[in-house]
């Protein structure tokens, strides 16, 4: 087996709540390169949603769109850990349906 990863994660958390869902990938075995952990990038956006009726809300009201700052993190993630990466997430992570993009990588194409 080589050091290169097969997914990216991409999670999408409120201001305040990055330090704990990292820490749990962290528990989870999420963020790992060749010999350094912790590796995440994260940056500032905008999100936009708006409940619908019957939402557990974190923020925002019933039927109105909201603009909020949250914090995209972005980590690499060995295929064989992505359950447990994605439980991690939904424990620690405030929102009731957290934003969580899996997307493929090609780094085996060149190990």
């Amino acid at each position: 087996m080589n050091d290169f990863t097969d997914v990216k994660l991409e999670i999408f958390i409120p201001q305040g709540h990055v330090e704990k869902v990292r820490d749990a990938l962290v528990e989870a075995g999420v963020g790992v390169i060749g010999n350094y952990d912790h590796c995440f990038a994260i940056s500032q956006v905008q999100g936009s949603f708006r409940p619908l009726e019957g939402a557990n809300l974190f923020d925002g009201k019933v039927g109105t769109i909201s603009i909020t700052v949250e914090y995209k993190l972005e980590v690499n993630c060995r295929r064989e850990v992505v359950k447990e990466a994605i439980a991690a997430v939904r424990r620690s992570h405030p929102y009731e349906e957290p934003l969580i993009n899996i997307i493929p990588l090609g780094n085996h194409l060149f190990g």
